[in-house]
C-alpha cells in the first residue's frame, strides 16, 4: 500500500472514529440518564472500596466489597438491570471499536509519511483526543467510572471535529527541527500527560457540579444533608459523591504530574541539540512552566495545607487552562521556535 493510500486510510479511519464516539457519548448518555439513580456512584464507591480493601488486607476483602453499595431488590429491578447493562456493553464496545479506530489514524498516518504522527496541530491534536480516551478507558477499568464516558467522548469528538474542519494538514515533510528521535519521546510524553489532564479536569468539572447541586458545599463532603439530598436530582444524582470525584481527579493528576515534568526536563535536553541552548524563554517553554507550576502548587497544596473542596478545585481547572493555553494560545497568539501551527 502506497503512502497516498495509507494517507486515505487515516482520512476514512477518522471518520470511522467521529461516527463510533458520537454513538458511544450517546450510550454512555442513556445509561447516565436512564440507569437506577445513584447506580453509578455506588459503583464506583465499591471499586474504590475494593482497592483499598486490597491494598490493606487481603483477609477483609471479602465482607467489605461484596456489601458495599448493595440495595434490596425490587420488583422488575432484574430486568431494568439487564437493560442497563445493554447501554453500559453498547457504550463500552462503541468506545472500544472507536479507540482501535483512533489508533488506526495514528498508525496509518505515521506510515504514510514515515515518521511519529504528531508533527502538526492536527497529529498533536488527533494524539491528544487518543490519549485522553486511553485515560479514560483505563480509568474505567480501575474504578469502574463509566459516568465520565459522555463527558469525555463529547470532549473526543469536539476536539476531533477542530482537528479536522479547522486544522487539517495533509501528511507531509517537517521542519529540520522536528526530525529527531526526541519527538518520539519529548511529544509523546506531553501528549500522555495532557490526556490524563483531561480526564483529571473532566472529574474536577463535575465536582464542581455536585457540590453546587449540594447547595454549594466549600470542601468535599459537605452539604449532605437532607436539604442537599432533595436537591441532588436529575443527571448529577447519578454521578459519585464530591468526595468521591474529588479523590479520582487527584489520583489522575498525581499520575499526569510527573510525566508533564519529564516532558519539560526533555524538551530541554532537545532545544540544546537543536538550538544551543536548553532554555530560552520561549512562550511554549513559560507557559510549559507555568503549567508545571499550577499542577505543583494544587498537589503541594493538597499534600501538605490540606486543601480539599472547591478551593483545590478552582487550582485544578487554573492548571488546566494554562495548558489548553499553552497548546491553542501559545500556537496560534505567538511567534516563536514552537509555533507549528
Amino acid at each position: 500500500m502506497g503512502n497516498a493510500d495509507l494517507a486515505n486510510l487515516s482520512d476514512k479511519l477518522m471518520l470511522t472514529t467521529v461516527v463510533l464516539y458520537i454513538i458511544a457519548l450517546f450510550a454512555y448518555a442513556a445509561d447516565l440518564g436512564f440507569g437506577r439513580r445513584g447506580e453509578p456512584a455506588a459503583a464506583l464507591e465499591k471499586a474504590e472500596a475494593k482497592v483499598l480493601v486490597a491494598a490493606g488486607s487481603a483477609g477483609a476483602e471479602g465482607g467489605a466489597v461484596e456489601t458495599a453499595g448493595e440495595a434490596p431488590a425490587e420488583p422488575g429491578a432484574r430486568e431494568a438491570a439487564g437493560r442497563r447493562v445493554d447501554w453500559v456493553r453498547l457504550a463500552v464496545l462503541l468506545n472500544v471499536l472507536g479507540w482501535a479506530s483512533h489508533l488506526g489514524v495514528l498508525v496509518s498516518r505515521g506510515l504514510a509519511a514515515g515518521r511519529w504522527p504528531w508533527a502538526n496541530m492536527y497529529e498533536f491534536l488527533t494524539a491528544i483526543s487518543f490519549a485522553a480516551v486511553t485515560a479514560f478507558l483505563v480509568v474505567m477499568w480501575r474504578y469502574n467510572a463509566r459516568f465520565l464516558g459522555a463527558f469525555v467522548m463529547a470532549a473526543a469528538v469536539l476536539a476531533l471535529g477542530i482537528a479536522n474542519l479547522w486544522l487539517y494538514d495533509s501528511v507531509g515533510p517537517v521542519s529540520p527541527a522536528l526530525n529527531s528521535y526526541w519527538i518520539a519521546i519529548h511529544v509523546t510524553a506531553a501528549i500522555t500527560s495532557t490526556g490524563a489532564f483531561t480526564v483529571a479536569g473532566t472529574a474536577t468539572v463535575l465536582y464542581l457540579l455536585k457540590i453546587r447541586e449540594q447547595g454549594g458545599a466549600g470542601s468535599a463532603g459537605e452539604g449532605t444533608g437532607e436539604r442537599a439530598a432533595g436537591r441532588a436530582a436529575g443527571l448529577l444524582a447519578r454521578i459519585p459523591s464530591a468526595d468521591t470525584l474529588d479523590r479520582l481527579s487527584m489520583r489522575v493528576t498525581t499520575f499526569a504530574f510527573p510525566i508533564w515534568t519529564a516532558t519539560i526536563i526533555m524538551g530541554a535536553i532537545w532545544a540544546d541539540e537543536a538550538w544551543g541552548r536548553y532554555w530560552g524563554w520561549d512562550p511554549k517553554e513559560i507557559w510549559s512552566f507555568v503549567t508545571w507550576v499550577l499542577y505543583a502548587a494544587y498537589l503541594h497544596a493538597r499534600a501538605t495545607a490540606g486543601w480539599k473542596g472547591r478551593k483545590a478545585a478552582v487550582l485544578s481547572l487554573v492548571a488546566f487552562a494554562a495548558l489548553l493555553f499553552n497548546f491553542f494560545g501559545v500556537n496560534y497568539l505567538f511567534s516563536g521556535l514552537h509555533s507549528y501551527a
